[in-house]
């Protein structure tokens, strides 16, 4: 079912290592129009220091499927075959909707493909490092991965930046103020035309 109409919903995408998680707290807190983060759903299990429905909406296997099958995500996908499920339920558009807001979803590259195509009027953002050695660099640099994670993490980014044309910007996270000051530039801009 394709949408259309004034729903707002920005979309950002970009390979690990892009910078997605910094420049989103950045631009929640910073853009010039509500930006209100979609909490992604996933069947992983918490972290320590993570908050069911702030972090994520921890779910288990039964009932991520069972929405699933009651048609409540937007967007799904079990991700680097790790047997976790993660994706966007239908009721965070609605959440941010209701608050005046644009919805703001940082999903991967298949899911934003699958929006994409409910909502093709959707604000869809790529981000990318200036360079393949500079995104390796930085995904080596978090320490938190096996030689082999990192491997598979390359060669999803590989695929993925083959699929940036897909999306309406592609914005370079070179220095985290330019891409933030880019990307509300953008927002604005949006905005003004579902003002208008």
């Amino acid at each position: 079912m394709v949408q259309s109409g004034p729903e707002r919903i920005v979309v950002l995408s970009g390979p690990s290592g892009s910078g997605k998680t910094t420049l989103v707290r950045e631009l929640v807190a910073r853009a010039d129009l509500k930006l209100v983060k979609a909490v992604s759903a996933t069947t992983r299990p918490p972290r320590p220091t993570e908050v069911h429905g702030d972090d994520y909406w921890f779910l288990t296997d039964v009932e991520f499927h069972e929405k699933l099958n009651n048609g409540e995500f937007l967007e799904h996908a079990e991700v680097f075959s790790s047997g976790y499920f993660y994706g966007t339920l239908r009721s965070e558009l609605e959440r941010a909707w209701k608050q005046n807001g644009w919805a703001f979803l940082e999903i991967d590259v298949q899911g934003a493909l699958k929006v994409m195509q409910q909502y093709p009027n959707a604000v869809t953002i790529f981000l990318q490092t200036p360079s393949a050695a500079e995104f390796e660099r930085r995904l080596r640099a978090r320490g938190t991965e096996s030689e082999n994670v990192i491997q598979r993490r390359l060669a999803t980014a590989e695929r993925e930046l083959q699929l940036a044309d897909r999306y309406k910007y592609v914005v370079v996270n070179d220095q985290l103020e330019s891409a933030v000051s880019e990307i509300c530039a953008i927002l604005m801009a949006e905005e003004m035309v579902r003002n208008a």
